[in-house]
């Protein structure tokens, strides 16, 4: 979704109009969701960019989204451009919780 959304509306509060745009976006991230996962891949991921309008977007993070909306709004700006990708990304394995040399005698796993 590449879109700039107007958050003017003659008939529209300005208040709902926020919403109803809120809610196209996470509409957007549950269809993409829904979608089959190309191979190789174990979850949908988003990249975002957010800005005044295209040229000047910076990347944000998916759960960013709402903040950057709430925050233009209190500095009244009348629309905003938004780009959300969906990526087919694979989880990363984390790193072993004990390193060697660590010293975990003292650890007790059993629950006693």
């Amino acid at each position: 979704m590449k879109k700039t959304f107007s958050l003017t509306h003659p008939k529209i509060a300005l208040a709902r109009r926020v919403e109803a745009v809120k809610h196209e976006i996470k509409k957007y991230q549950t269809r993409e969701r829904k979608k089959a996962l190309p191979a190789d891949t174990d979850f949908w991921d988003f990249d975002c960019k957010f800005g005044s309008n295209a040229d000047d977007a910076r990347v944000i993070h998916v759960a960013e989204i709402n903040k950057e909306i709430d925050q233009l709004v209190a500095a009244e700006q009348d629309s905003f451009y938004l780009e959300v990708l969906a990526i087919g990304r694979q989880r990363q394995k984390l790193a072993s919780l004990s390193q060697p040399g660590d010293d975990d005698d003292d650890l007790d796993v059993s629950g006693e």
